[in-house]
């Protein structure tokens, strides 16, 4: 059995929204943990458009993906939260009451959670990567097929194909090709989606021999064991020919699935999470859903929404964890007892 993990608050989703929610519950003296499915913080910021820039977060004029995921994280330091990557809540037991939320969190890596309150700030929902249709690529996954880049390192001196156009390709394309034996990008037409600095660096490569392009699509794969030893190419023209292949990384974006949020009881609205706009709490008492995955009359789905749904979620959350508490609302600009929390008094 494992060894139950106890704090104020559990997040469910590491994304912008739940990275704030950190950063206002600290300020109130609350500790929270963060589980999330991806290997890393960010949620879509990260796993979808890393490098692209955003344009509608106040104060920043203009700012990546994961420039904004850097900036958060090094915002919430001070408090110190705990992350647990590569996680999925998978059911939640109600312990306490309406008035005096508990509940039993569990996880799919075994770690049973006992918390407070809980803020689904999930997005859509878990990230799942699109595979393409390839026959028998399943054989292949984990040993030499790939959705992501975990370790550089394991790619190098090897042949790599690429499969994608868009920014992950492109952008792994780029990091990857100093350290393999060769590398190979196959895309089903000479148009790229990606940021035109990364189409222009691939290009060059392409023209210098560095690396090699091909049009067309992915018919099939050679190899045992789980190995791969090749891959056979269905050109823009129906042109078969054969590619040496050891890794292959198709970046066919990927897909949002609810998952177990579905089994929560949280009354669900064409899979999003309804709630009021006081405090954004769910129909259970304790429970708060902010960001993407909620809804209520009006919602836009922006970042800077999520923010305002996180500072608000915090306020309520406060009566739970400190019910003998009076709260009473300060500004960072002037309260030295929270610019001490922040380490800037």
């Amino acid at each position: 059995m494992s060894e139950t993990i106890k704090t104020d608050v559990l997040i469910v989703g590491a994304g912008p929204a739940g990275l704030f929610a950190v950063f206002e519950l600290g300020l109130l003296d609350i500790k929270c943990h963060l589980v999330d499915i991806l290997p890393k913080a960010g949620g879509q910021c990260s796993e979808l458009y890393p490098e692209k820039p955003i344009y509608d977060i106040p104060g920043y004029p203009i700012v990546t993906g994961q420039g904004l995921v850097d900036h958060l994280l090094q915002q919430i330091e001070p408090f110190h939260p705990t992350f647990h990557y590569g996680e999925m809540v998978e059911a939640i037991e109600p312990l306490g009451t309406a008035e005096a939320p508990l509940f039993k969190v569990s996880a799919t890596g075994g770690k049973i959670f006992e918390c407070k309150s809980i803020i689904v700030a999930a997005g859509g929902g878990s990230f799942q990567p699109k595979k393409p249709p390839i026959e028998g690529i399943e054989a292949y996954e984990g040993n030499s097929v790939f959705y992501a880049v975990r370790k550089m390192e394991d790619f190098r001196g090897r042949h790599v194909v690429i499969v994608g156009g868009g920014d992950s390709a492109l952008d792994w394309t780029l990091n990857l090709q100093p350290i393999v034996e060769r590398l190979t990008l196959i895309h089903r037409r000479d148009d790229f989606r990606g940021a035109p600095h990364s189409v222009k660096a691939m290009r060059e490569l392409v023209a210098n021999g560095l690396i090699d392009l091909h049009i067309g699509q992915v018919a099939s794969l050679a190899g045992e064991g789980g190995q791969l030893r090749g891959l056979t190419l269905k050109g823009a023209d129906g042109a078969l020919r054969d590619i040496a292949c050891e890794r292959l990384i198709p970046f066919f974006g990927l897909t949002m699935k609810l998952g177990p949020v579905a089994e929560w009881g949280l009354n669900l609205h064409e899979n999003l999470v309804p709630v009021d706009t006081e405090k954004f709490e769910t129909n259970v008492p304790g429970v708060f859903a902010i960001g993407d995955i909620n809804t209520y009359p009006g919602k836009l789905k922006l970042i800077l929404c999520g923010f305002h749904e996180g500072a608000l979620a915090a306020q309520k959350i406060h009566r739970y964890v400190y019910p003998d508490k009076k709260l009473t609302f300060q500004y960072t600009t002037s309260s030295t007892n929270l610019q001490k929390k922040l380490g800037v008094h």
